[in-house]
């Protein structure tokens, strides 16, 4: 030894790094910026560092530490660079999957007294030693965790991930269900699991005796503690129970009700056992008093997240009864369809809401197999969107169904879209603003008509490429109309053919207005993704496309999603067609063009002369009630009148049935007038039935009348009515064409 106030010089004596390497503390030290530049051994244990990567470089955050953390993160390292220190607890998900918590102190670090230059960490786990302020820390720590999920199973698993291994080896939380109390949680430390049939495991209902502490915590509604190892071995459920008690060493359970607004749902057990050590083995009456209160605030919240999940249950049963679940077998297509609510909107002052939205699709079948095709996006969420959805996607199905124009249809829904506005508290009235793209597909022509209120335009799959389709009119969105502005919206159309085995991805702006993780919104970077992760299943069928769209831009859904996905088929349909002139001798001549059609079909013989009976009557009308001459009104003293019609026909401008001697009497007209009329006869197969339309030049629609008990005729579209599948007619810009759908075999 040497005398007082001599140096002291040692050969073991150890360097900084030396003593840093062996401390059982964790310290990192980062930068300015807080990336990581050094970390000593019992950092790279307690935060889990995977062997073999530099974490030279990586951000704090980027260690394990949990999500919600993040922001304490960068507190610190503000803190820190001010020159303070700052101390505070962080969730850490290790390289191995296990959870752990570390409390951590950090204070700057300076190679200039006036110059912070980074930050030195220095951290231990948390909660093993029994220290009350970490226990206290647990708390705050359980209540932000509670207060960042309200999905039900989440909640329980922030829960137990919490207190195990930190302050139990053993995390159980048993609910009710009805009378009967069922085990939801069951987590415990190291990886352990109980032996099958030994302890209760989840979704096992859970029969406490009378004499157990946990019964006793329930009855008496208070936090109850066991210490006892006898005792517990007398109240275990079954023999088994006790034993693997006794191999895992329990020495100390606790058991807090959870009780909420009144109501008891259940109870929170927790057990100290040999699994892990620790400094401390029994819980105290001062864990009794912290559990308590840990209780409590998950027992609110998970009351509140099954109340937001019964209310968010409410509204996508809602939202999904506004949409079609299934659609029928379409010709000539395939079709995949998927919806994704947004995810619950934070509404400021009032919590977090579950919303639904306005985002819709549809597929209607049309006239003669041909189908309306539908995706669009109502502005806004709530309520008031779904209703102006639900009441526009019925309009809009009335409309198609009434074979309109595309154009037509926009221009309705334009008008209908501006009587559903509210006031807006200003003395105005808002307008919800609606994007819409209806197209009419004829799977026979592969012709596409459609018209656009400005959305964007769909995917085209076709040759394992991917593009957008192109599409020469996008019009303003419904419902934005200037106001005062006169005349009606204009709305235009436009055809294309889609190539054999095309593709149609149609989708709402819900799929690519997605926020990264601490991001922004890129749209354009997200159509590029979705278009690379479209092109790799571009030749699997429509639901794994579907599938693949949904999922393919990564973040946080802050509007609800629909998409639609269309395929062409490569395989031609059945058409067989032809002209002929109005005259009575061509019904039969219409009649044999048809009956060879369906015998070359393999339609049923009973149907097909069904079908051909029924091709009669509606040729004869057309023969009956075509003119080639427009009819003009026009408005006089003695009322208004119609034009002359072809000499065969004054006296019927109604278009009636009522048409005894007629074909006689049409026979014999004007030789020049019959032959300039002609109509269309066209047949349609499809898988299992065929329709047949005709068309003509002239501009009436067919009405059913009611024949008298004496009437030789009016009975032909009754016939139509009664005995096929479906029937109708629709204007075309030469005329129109009436139409009916027969099956290919007799119904059972």
């Amino acid at each position: 030894m040497k005398r007082w106030g001599e140096a002291f010089y040692d050969d073991n004596a150890l360097a900084g790094a030396e003593v840093l390497e062996q401390a059982q503390v964790a310290v990192l030290v980062t930068d300015r910026f807080g990336n990581l530049r050094y970390w000593n051994a019992h950092a790279g244990e307690l935060f889990g560092f995977v062997g073999g990567r530099d974490y030279l470089g990586v951000p704090l955050v980027d260690i394990g530490i949990h999500e919600s953390d993040h922001e304490h993160v960068a507190q610190l390292i503000r803190r820190v660079l001010r020159g303070d220190t700052w101390e505070g607890t962080f969730a850490v998900l290790r390289g191995d999957s296990t959870w752990v918590h570390v409390r951590v102190s950090a204070v700057p670090t300076k190679r200039s007294p006036d110059a912070v230059d980074g930050v030195a960490v220095f951290a231990n786990e948390a909660l093993r030693s029994g220290r009350v302020e970490e226990q206290y820390g647990l708390l705050d720590r359980i209540g932000r965790r509670l207060a960042s999920s309200l999905e039900f199973g989440t909640t329980m698993k922030a829960v137990a991930e919490t207190l195990v291994p930190q302050f139990a080896d053993h995390c159980f939380i048993d609910l009710y269900d009805h009378d009967h109390l069922v085990r939801r949680v069951s987590v415990h430390a190291e990886g352990w699991s109980p032996p099958p049939g030994s302890w209760t495991e989840v979704g096992e209902e859970v029969r406490y005796s009378e004499q157990h502490f946990v019964h006793k915590a329930i009855r008496r509604m208070e936090t109850v503690i066991a210490g006892d190892y006898s005792h517990l071995n007398k109240v275990a459920p079954n023999g088994r129970s006790a034993k693997v008690s006794e191999q895992v060493g329990v020495t100390s359970v606790i058991a807090a009700p959870l009780r909420a607004r009144g109501e008891v749902l259940g109870v929170l057990t927790l057990a100290l056992s040999s699994l892990s050590a620790r400094n401390k083995t029994d819980y105290d009456s001062f864990d009794r008093d912290l559990i308590g209160a840990i209780a409590s605030r998950v027992a609110l919240s998970i009351d509140n997240a099954r109340l937001f999940e019964e209310e968010r249950d409410t509204a996508l049963a809602f939202q999904n009864s506004l949409l079609p679940r299934d659609f029928p077998e379409f010709d000539g297509l395939s079709i995949a369809h998927d919806y994704a609510p947004a995810k619950p909107l934070e509404a400021h002052g009032h919590g977090v809401q579950t919303q639904v939205g306005g985002d819709f699709y549809d597929v209607i079948p049309l006239s003669a197999g041909r189908v309306g095709i539908v995706i669009g996006d109502v502005e806004g969420r709530g309520p008031h969107a779904a209703a102006v959805m639900s009441q526009l996607r019925a309009a809009l199905r009335a409309f198609a169904q009434a074979d309109r124009e595309p154009d037509e249809i926009l221009r309705e829904l334009d008008e209908w879209v501006r009587r559903l506005g509210q006031p807006d508290g200003e003395g105005g009235t808002w307008v919800p603003s609606v994007s819409c793209l209806y197209m009419a597909y004829d799977a026979w022509s592969r012709e596409l008509t459609y018209a656009n209120a400005g959305h964007q335009p769909p995917l085209l799959i076709c040759g394992g490429e991917v593009t957008d389709l192109e599409l020469e009119f996008r019009d303003k969105l419904l419902g934005v109309k200037p106001k005062g502005v006169p005349g009606d919206s204009v709305y235009r159309q436009s055809t294309l053919t889609l190539p054999p085995g095309a593709t149609l991805l149609l989708y709402t702006d819900g799929l690519v207005a997605r926020r990264p993780l601490g991001g922004s919104i890129d749209v354009d970077g997200a159509l590029r993704l979705l278009h690379k992760r479209v092109r790799e299943v571009a030749d699997k069928d429509v639901d794994q496309i579907a599938m693949v769209a949904q999922n393919a831009v990564p973040g946080e859904m802050e509007d609800d999603t629909a998409l639609l996905v269309v395929r062409s088929h490569p395989d031609e349909l059945g058409l067989e067609q032809s002209w002929f002139p109005a005259e009575a001798p061509t019904v039969g001549e219409a009649r044999h063009l048809a009956a060879d059609t369906f015998k070359d079909w393999g339609m049923d013989r009973d149907q097909a002369e069904l079908a051909c009976l029924l091709v009669s009557e509606i040729v004869t009308n057309v023969v009956i009630h075509a003119t080639p001459h427009p009819v003009s009104r026009e408005f006089t003293e003695e009322g208004v009148k119609d034009s002359d019609v072809q000499p065969a026909l004054e006296g019927f401008d109604e278009f009636d049935e009522d048409w005894s001697d007629l074909l006689e009497e049409a026979a014999e007209g004007e030789p020049e007038a019959v032959s300039s009329r002609e109509f269309l006869l066209r047949l349609r197969r499809g898988a299992s039935s065929v329709w047949v339309e005709v068309f003509d030049n002239d501009l009436r629609l067919p009405r059913i009348r009611t024949a008298g008990a004496d009437d030789e005729g009016g009975r032909g579209l009754y016939l139509v009515d009664q005995l096929a599948s479906r029937w109708g007619s629709r204007p075309t810009p030469e005329g129109k064409a009436v139409w009916f759908e027969i099956s290919m075999r007799p119904e059972e």
